[in-house]
């Protein structure tokens, strides 16, 4: 794959190269030089952030209450030992 420098200094990735990345109008990406090379990478923060918010809790006051109900604790609980079950 090509891509040509415009006057301005911008090129146009490719088709092919925005689908395989799932590149779309408004994604960050962080710019990489290594020697001879340009390394373009998603910003990994920027699609977490997109994701917030879109998601229902379903009857879930907050977070830290679903990851309880689901794990058994939240970050930040204290750290309770496992209780033996040898009785």
């Amino acid at each position: 794959m090509q891509a040509t420098v415009a006057e301005r200094g911008q090129i146009t990735l490719p088709k092919a190269a925005r689908d395989a990345l799932g590149l779309t109008k408004g994604t960050k990406l962080k710019i990489e030089i290594d020697g001879g090379r340009l390394i373009l990478r998603k910003d990994a923060n920027d699609a977490i952030s997109r994701l917030r918010g879109r998601f229902k809790l379903d009857g879930f006051a907050n977070t830290d209450e679903a990851m309880r109900a689901i794990r058994g604790h939240a970050p930040g609980d204290p750290y309770l030992p496992p209780e033996d079950k040898k009785a």
